[in-house]
């Protein structure tokens, strides 16, 4: 009889970055907390991991990111303050994210890049598969990535990524996988991985975004992976190693996703992605809408 792979339960955000995109914002502020509409970017993120199933949520963390603690944590005073008001709705608001999920925080110390993130988390996520989500990839809610994830791992075992495709001139920004089919709609083997190549090299236009299903293999791998481009431990060089099978613990599949996306660590995307989120909302969205109508004609006049 087929044992049963275990599921999935935690799920890992590396949130040890400088920011330097966003200075000087982001020289006293985490540029996870800084705000999509009225929410931190890391919210969503911490959001789209409990609709998955992952209640258990390490944050990895370095110096001067003690506001994503303070954020999931309770706010006495300003509950009393609100309670006092009898502003329930804004209450409920605050409340909200202390509310979330279980978290736990480790510091990464010197960042030596997202592989060596990961790592850190191996004492709290031990030898069960684990999730990691980036916080610049924001995943809208409607298009269950992860979910769909992680139903591929308790099917083909291994480790899974997100896959999404890129205008060729695009990929030297991401990890690029090389693939081949498995038969199912939407699922694809992958039997290679370049960080970041040049278009020349680049054996397809499929861009790894940041959504990660790992099996706890990966760990042995990074720990054994040598600093890689930019002088960092890069997840793609260990996933690789999985992929074409040089270390046990593959294999490793990509999900193909369409759906929408809004990447918050580009300054322009970030924008943009805000416009986009603020369009949609029932409270901001028919005001704004008018609004934003009104000043890109007014704009086209000029």
């Amino acid at each position: 009889m087929t044992q049963a792979r275990p599921r999935i339960s935690k799920a890992v955000i590396p949130a040890a970055g400088l920011g330097t995109r966003f200075l000087p914002a982001t020289k006293a502020t985490p540029k996870e907390m800084l705000p999509v509409v009225d929410k931190p970017a890391i919210q969503y993120v911490v959001e789209e991991a409990v609709a998955a199933g992952l209640p258990d949520v390490l944050m990895v963390t370095g110096r001067n990111k003690r506001p994503l603690e303070d954020h999931f944590d309770r706010n006495y005073e300003l509950e009393e303050a609100l309670s006092r008001k009898g502003d329930e709705s804004r209450l409920a608001r605050v409340r909200e994210s202390s509310d979330l999920a279980t978290m736990h925080y480790v510091r990464q110390g010197t960042p030596k890049g997202l592989g060596h993130a990961v790592l850190c988390a191996e004492p709290h996520v031990g030898d069960e598969p684990f999730a990691v989500l980036l916080g610049d990839d924001l995943i809208d809610p409607r298009d269950p990535l992860l979910e769909r994830m992680i139903d591929v791992r308790a099917e083909l075992g291994g480790s899974v990524v997100a896959l999404i495709e890129v205008e060729p001139e695009q990929i030297h920004l991401y990890g690029c996988a090389a693939v081949e089919p498995t038969g199912e709609d939407g699922v694809v083997r992958v039997t290679d991985l370049v960080e970041k190549p040049d278009a020349a090299d680049a054996p397809s236009n499929l861009a790894v975004i940041g959504r990660y299903v790992l099996d706890p293999a990966v760990f042995e791998v990074l720990r054994k992976t040598e600093p890689g481009r930019g002088g960092e431990i890069q997840l793609t060089d260990a996933l690789r190693e999985l992929a074409t099978g040089r270390s046990d613990g593959g294999p490793v599949h990509g999900v193909l996703f369409t759906g929408r996306r809004y990447d918050t660590g580009d300054r322009g995307d970030y924008l943009r992605a805000i416009v986009r989120l603020a369009c949609e909302r029932e409270d901001l969205g028919p005001d704004f809408r008018a609004w934003l109508k009104r000043f890109v004609t007014e704009e086209m006049q000029h």
